[in-house]
């Protein structure tokens, strides 16, 4: 089984939906995403996620399904620095507070142990923890059982904070760590491949990482979320 992750094209956070530049970057990522022999498609429950979705999915002929855990994440809390922003403050732990992911826990730094994020994180995981059984893998630790043959590939459509989240539980990584070393940009795909071995474990393999040929001078630069939506 393959998940494309596949972010929002440049939103209009204040409407919650795409601008014009968003409008064409979704509709390049639908042509980008014709050849990836896509099943279902998925989407966060934002407007400018379902919008991006709708692209492919008149594309394909296909359904959108909403994940509502897949929604964007929110941030924030009383007395942390840069009001909660989560990329900042997890750039901050690395560059300088020399944070080791590996040994310490972060949700008790004091940038994250009050922060509304965590809550937002903790729903992001169980979510996909659930869709992912759903898709016939269970999650034990670092490694999942398949426990029949799946050959789907689907794609989920969703935003930086909570595809972030998602990938890092999948992938055991520490989720500060994964928003700064794992950044991605507008329809950027993502592609994580579950191999299909039934009754035996098996680990996700990041097959492709932040591709966005097809947004080329269409608002490519790398641009993170700027506000807590």
């Amino acid at each position: 089984m393959r998940i494309l992750f596949i972010r929002h094209g440049e939103p209009d956070y204040k409407n919650d939906c795409l601008t014009a530049t968003g409008s064409l970057q979704a509709q390049a990522a639908a042509k980008r995403l014709t050849c990836e022999n896509i099943s279902e498609i998925y989407s966060s429950p934002k407007g400018r996620a379902q919008e991006t979705a709708a692209y492919t999915a008149n594309s394909l002929g296909l359904k959108t399904k909403i994940l509502d855990f897949m929604r964007e994440v929110t941030w924030g809390g009383e007395g942390i620095p840069n009001d909660g922003h989560i990329w900042t403050l997890s750039d901050r732990m690395i560059n300088e507070d020399n944070f080791d992911f590996f040994t310490q826990d972060w949700r008790q730094h004091p940038y994250f142990k009050n922060n509304s994020v965590i809550p937002c994180y903790e729903k992001v995981i169980a979510g996909i923890d659930d869709f992912l059984q759903g898709q016939d893998y269970v999650h034990e630790g670092r490694r999942f059982l398949c426990s029949r043959e799946n050959n789907k590939t689907i794609a989920v459509f969703s935003h930086g904070g909570s595809g972030g989240a998602a990938l890092a539980h999948i992938l055991s990584l520490p989720f500060p760590y994964v928003l700064c070393v794992f950044p991605y940009t507008y329809t950027s795909v993502i592609s994580v491949d579950f191999p299909s071995v039934p009754g035996e474990y098996v680990h996700p393999r990041v097959e492709l990482f932040n591709d966005a040929a097809h947004i080329k001078g269409l608002g490519d630069e790398l641009k993170l979320q700027e506000v807590s939506k």
